[in-house]
């Protein structure tokens, strides 16, 4: 287990997630399988060439859920209860097959249960290309267990 307890997540304190991933067109076009998703500016070149993208857009939801997991080990990696929301998502930028993102987490709040056994905590989520562009964002809302309460 790598993730923090409560009691470690300092407000003010920016993660910066060593994990990075390059997205697939793969990776895309089976993430939209599993999701039912078949927008074509995803999954049909012809139809994205005519955008003012010019070629197809990674499913921002992807983008989303990568960035989660990519967050996963330093973050509550086994001290969750669970996620409680997401909130406040944007995608500023597209990101395109081939991009490799990166993933930093600042925390903003952090607060007692009202049992005090558990804590939550708020998460400001940034997700950068490989030029630097941030292409998502987004706050991450969990349940962590604190240590003394944790069954080890």
């Amino acid at each position: 287990m790598t993730g923090l307890y409560y009691e470690e997540f300092e407000v003010g304190e920016t993660i910066e997630h060593e994990r990075r991933r390059t997205i697939t067109e793969s990776d895309n076009q089976r993430f939209c399988d599993m999701t039912m998703n078949q927008q074509p500016l995803h999954l049909d070149r012809e139809f994205a060439a005519e955008t003012e993208f010019g070629e197809r857009l990674v499913n921002g939801l992807y983008t989303m859920s990568l960035a989660v997991g990519i967050t996963i080990p330093e973050t509550t990696d086994g001290t969750i209860v669970a996620n409680l929301s997401y909130d406040e998502v944007e995608h500023p930028n597209p990101v395109f097959h081939g991009d490799t993102i990166r993933v930093q987490s600042t925390v903003t709040d952090k607060r007692e249960t009202s049992d005090g056994e558990r804590g939550i905590v708020t998460m400001h989520v940034e997700v950068f290309n490989q030029h630097d562009d941030l292409v998502c964002e987004f706050d991450r809302t969990v349940l962590s267990l604190k240590r003394e309460y944790a069954s080890d």
